[in-house]
């Protein structure tokens, strides 16, 4: 049997019982994966309900101060600080990754190097080249390791009606999809030197891959699963909005798109400035048609520049974070849970468009997590928010960071990953590692 999934499967005659990843013995009723929690606290506690009905054998974090609560939940597993002598333990089937954003490309590529299914929180990259290198690996296993980027908020049954209703005309022709958050955290550079890092905080494996910097408690502090609003604004360690909630505002676009790379991007915003990243930004990128749809403007607007409001009394600024689609017959304007069909012109009578049947909707998620793991156990399964779906998304929002950097409207080759108008461009499309560090291990 392969113990990285559940598809080839060896019942015991006459018990009733499976050999299981590890070799244990389970009813196949009650079968579970073993897993490594990776970033026990802030984010990772999130994950503890879910997680409970998995079997988790280690649990690695940076901070040996996290441990002891963790181990209340998932007693007997293993600890680790280095998730790279964590991702080796021995019997592992899948690994959750809730680390700092610019750990989560190498630890997604390095699990699936082991043939471990992986779940990692968004975003799944902080560099093109990082997104690219994590899809390419990732569709090589396609159809025996089950992936999910952690955008759970594409389970809400929302998702499901927006790509319908746009699908079946409800707007009339597609013509452009805008994805906008309002959020606004500024920083001035990186935090200073300030103490030293308290007893058992491996600060050197929390830079990880990223140059060395010296220790500030700032970066640590803030509520737990808010705590990313502490560093990922800064370029060694994130990719501010664009990342956090860009990644969920965007997903509400491309679930209903199906795109896959931008031909071209435009970008512009506040100064640059070498240490974080921007504040206000608006992004455009312009996709090929596809089967259903003509060519298509996305764009990305963050930091209170809002886009241009589809009607007057519609507030975006009071929406603060969600999507617009425009069509030739109307407006479908939405955030998570809520949407709003806005119908314009002397044609837009909606005689030309009819809610599906209940029987007849799209089925939502409704178990984002559940998802991944059914996927894990049958990866014939197909989960809401592969690697390819997720790398695919934000390569896009991250070549729009590279256009702001350039300054200049950019042709990209989507096979090659080059941009091929402004050779200088190429130098934002990878990050520098520090020695000791690689992508691919």
């Amino acid at each position: 049997m392969n113990r990285r999934s559940f598809l080839s499967r060896s019942a015991l005659t006459g018990t009733g019982l499976l050999i299981l990843p590890g070799g244990a013995l389970a009813n196949p009723a009650n079968n579970r994966l073993n897993i490594a929690l990776i970033g026990v606290s802030g984010r990772g506690l999130s994950h503890y309900g879910w997680l409970r009905d998995q079997n988790v054998v280690a649990l690695c974090d940076i901070n040996e101060a996290f441990f002891a609560d963790a181990l209340k939940t998932f007693a007997g597993a293993a600890t680790y600080t280095d998730w790279r002598k964590c991702l080796d333990h021995k019997g592992l089937d899948a690994v959750v990754i809730c680390t700092a954003d610019h750990h989560h490309a190498f630890i997604s590529n390095w699990a699936l190097n082991r043939g471990l299914h992986v779940y990692c929180e968004k975003p799944l990259a902080i560099s093109v080249e990082e997104a690219r290198v994590v899809r390419a690996n990732w569709l090589t296993k396609k159809g025996k390791l089950a992936t999910q980027v952690g955008t759970q908020m594409h389970a809400q049954e929302n998702y499901s009606r927006m790509r319908e209703m746009i699908r079946d005309g409800a707007i009339g022709t597609l013509e452009s999809a805008t994805a906008f958050g309002n959020r606004q955290i500024r920083r001035k550079a990186y935090h200073p030197a300030s103490g030293s890092p308290p007893q058992g905080l491996h600060w050197d494996l929390w830079l990880g891959p990223s140059p060395e910097r010296p220790f500030n408690p700032a970066y640590f502090v803030g509520r737990p699963g808010a705590n990313c609003l502490e560093w990922n604004m800064f370029w060694d360690y994130g990719v501010g909005q664009i990342g956090d909630m860009g990644s969920h505002m965007m997903d509400m676009v491309w679930n209903v798109i199906d795109a896959t790379l931008p031909v071209s991007i435009q970008a512009q915003g506040e100064a640059f400035n070498p240490d974080v990243t921007p504040v206000e930004l608006v992004s455009h990128f312009d996709h090929p048609a596809n089967a259903w749809r003509g060519p298509l403007r996305v764009s990305w607007h963050q930091g209170g520049l809002m886009p241009r409001r589809p009607a007057p009394g519609i507030d975006l600024t009071a929406i603060g974070h969600g999507a617009v689609f425009k069509g030739t017959k109307g407006f479908l304007i939405t955030d998570y849970q809520k949407r709003m069909l806005l119908p314009y012109g002397k044609d837009a009578d909606l005689s030309y468009y009819r809610p599906r049947a209940k029987q007849d909707q799209e089925p939502p998620i409704t178990a984002f997590h559940q998802n991944w793991i059914d996927a894990c156990k049958d990866p014939s399964k197909a989960t809401c928010c592969d690697f390819e779906y997720g790398a695919n998304m934000i390569e896009q929002m991250l070549l729009g960071l590279v256009a702001y950097r350039v300054g200049k409207k950019l042709e990209y080759d989507g096979a090659t990953g080059k941009v091929t108008n402004a050779p200088e461009a190429n130098e934002f499309i990878s990050r520098k590692y520090r020695d000791g560090w690689t992508l691919n291990g």
